[in-house]
């Protein structure tokens, strides 16, 4: 028999997951029309500003738009895997925020491996992808999933590099370690050259543009979701800028100290808005995606895979061999 110290329990860990689900999925929302009022700037459009005021509302009738649409089963589909895939991979991009720590001690899993955790469940986002093409029996799916998954086995090994110094530099997988490894200075500066390498590597990660061929329309329809309608459709929408909105947020915790400020800054009042703190981290990098997007043409596909293994992997692998040689040359190694 369940006592009801139990269902409290189980009612508490309900609610933690929602206070952290719920803004995310409010953050997507918003992110969709912070992306088009800002193209919308850099190109000298209006964009959104009808549906609520100044467009604010815009999300949510998009939503349900897309929800009433007819959902379309193509009959030579594998309708499982069909409908499957969209959830796997919007399941896969939530999960990331379980381990995200908001401020100090506000994090839902305060877990000791938390990159790992984080690098497990973006090269199992792609099954999503990779699965949406192949049941799609449609040749434009097949070859834009075929394309995700090459770029995330070129790209996952640049992107874990990288990372893979911070944890050289660090001594730990833990996020919030990592964020007070950085209370004297952030790494952004000693590892600015890094840092590039890094931001192109998520940028190729969650499939943004100029890396976007896995649903470049005027080569392949759509890419991988050709075929997906109404809340499918939804679904891989949501993941997508759930992932850019996460990729911010890690990108912040690694090179911009997260939720912390350098000790020049701190003080009470400061400490008291870790969360706002990181909140505006994140928001600059959300604004250097849409701002990417609107500067940079599409890559071919050949020129994507040549700019991982010819020119970033090289550099990457230069790093790895060289932190560690400074960081035993001035006898400063964190273990």
């Amino acid at each position: 028999m369940i006592n009801s110290i139990q269902i409290l329990t189980i009612l508490l860990q309900i609610i933690d997951v929602l206070v952290i689900i719920l803004p995310v999925l409010m953050s997507v929302a918003f992110m969709t029309i912070i992306e088009r009022k800002q193209l919308a700037a850099h190109q000298r459009r209006v964009g959104p500003n009808t549906t609520g005021y100044l467009g604010l509302l815009q999300p949510f009738a998009d939503a349900l738009k897309l929800i009433v649409k007819e959902t379309v089963l193509p009959s030579q589909s594998n309708k499982v895997l069909f409908i499957l895939a969209p959830v796997f991979t919007l399941i896969f991009s939530l999960l990331g925020w379980a381990i995200i720590p908001f401020g100090q001690g506000l994090t839902l899993f305060d877990y000791s491996l938390g990159i790992i955790y984080t690098l497990t469940l973006s090269s199992l986002g792609v099954y999503g992808i990779l699965f949406a093409g192949w049941s799609a029996n449609n040749k434009w799916a097949f070859l834009g999933s075929l394309r995700s998954t090459a770029a995330m086995i070129s790209y996952e090994l640049i992107l874990s590099s990288c990372i893979l110094i911070i944890i050289l530099l660090t001594g730990t997988f833990n996020f919030t370690k990592i964020i007070e490894a950085q209370q004297a200075i952030w790494f952004i500066v000693p590892l600015l050259p890094l840092f590039f390498i890094y931001f192109v590597s998520i940028l190729a990660e969650t499939s943004r543009t100029p890396f976007d061929l896995q649903e470049a329309e005027s080569e392949l329809v759509a890419g991988f979701f050709t075929e997906h309608s109404s809340v499918p459709f939804v679904f891989f929408f949501l993941a997508e800028y759930s992932s850019i909105v996460l990729f911010s947020c890690i990108t912040a915790i690694l090179f911009f100290g997260g939720f912390s400020m350098p000790e020049l800054f701190v003080n009470e009042y400061i400490i008291n808005l870790q969360s706002i703190i990181l909140g505006l981290k994140t928001c600059l990098f959300c604004f250097l995606f849409v701002w990417v997007r609107a500067t940079l043409p599409r890559l071919r596909y050949d020129q994507l895979i040549s700019l991982c293994w010819l020119q970033f992997l090289p550099l990457v692998v230069a790093f790895i061999i060289l932190v560690p040689c400074v960081l035993i040359a001035f006898e400063i190694l964190p273990y």
